[in-house]
């Protein structure tokens, strides 16, 4: 079995395209993944393994959040569980293109794995806030419904657009190599949309009012990324049916 520093090697040039990735995916998620998928390689586990590992860290986390009263302590917690499950959702196809093991049951299973989070975890915030805030949150009921619906819509539009796009021009999957330029402002402009920014809200969980109001302004940040996202999606589908 090859070294760590030789898998290492072999998973930077095994890497998605950068393009559309935020700086936080770009320059934390992923390197933190290239390592987690580097000892996965060592320790013999497969995508799917990969993929179920990050499942239990983000569940467990959201379970967390809508079962024990909100604190600093459960904060950080919370934050790491959140962060080292999205970092393993990045190992899983890492590994997948270095081992040549993936395929369309753990293509699957990952955005399975992954639509549930998003629905789990503005649940348990919505839980939570139940449970919790007492009468003066009462009116905040309704905000992680509507990041719900933001979050998961945006997800399935995007998942969509990529599978229509390819089948209206017939594109045949790409092969890994070096990531293209990409717009350093877009980069930064994307972070608000990052699912590895988002959860660095909970580390807000000791000052409920903190926490709130940060939830919401990225709830408001991602419902207008949801109607650009769309507005985006659907012109580019419209000129491949055009072309």
């Amino acid at each position: 079995m090859s070294g760590t520093g030789t898998v290492l090697r072999e998973l930077r040039g095994a890497q998605k395209s950068s393009k559309g990735v935020s700086l936080y995916s770009r320059y934390v998620n992923r390197p933190a993944g290239r390592l987690l998928a580097a000892g996965a390689y060592r320790a013999g586990l497969s995508p799917n393994q990969v993929t179920l590992t990050s499942a239990l860290f983000t569940y467990v986390s959201i379970a967390a959040v809508a079962l024990v009263e909100p604190s600093w302590s459960l904060g950080v917690l919370v934050y790491a569980g959140l962060a080292v499950g999205f970092a393993f959702d990045s190992a899983d196809g890492q590994l997948a293109r270095l081992t040549g093991r993936g395929g369309p049951d753990g293509e699957w299973l990952d955005h399975v794995v992954d639509c549930a989070k998003l629905v789990l975890v503005h649940s348990a915030v919505l839980i939570s806030f139940y449970r919790f805030g007492g009468p003066a949150a009462e009116g905040w009921l309704l905000l992680p419904l509507g990041f719900l619906f933001a979050a998961v819509l945006t997800f399935c539009a995007g998942l969509l657009r990529e599978q229509l796009g390819k089948a209206a021009a017939g594109a045949a999957p790409v092969a890994a190599g070096p990531a293209p330029p990409v717009s350093r402002v877009r980069a930064v402009g994307l972070l608000p949309a990052d699912y590895g920014v988002f959860c660095l809200v909970f580390l807000l969980s000791g000052a409920p009012g903190a926490f709130r109001a940060g939830y919401a302004v990225l709830a408001a940040v991602h419902a207008l990324f949801l109607v650009a996202f769309l507005a985006k999606w659907f012109r580019e589908l419209r000129a491949l049916r055009a072309g």
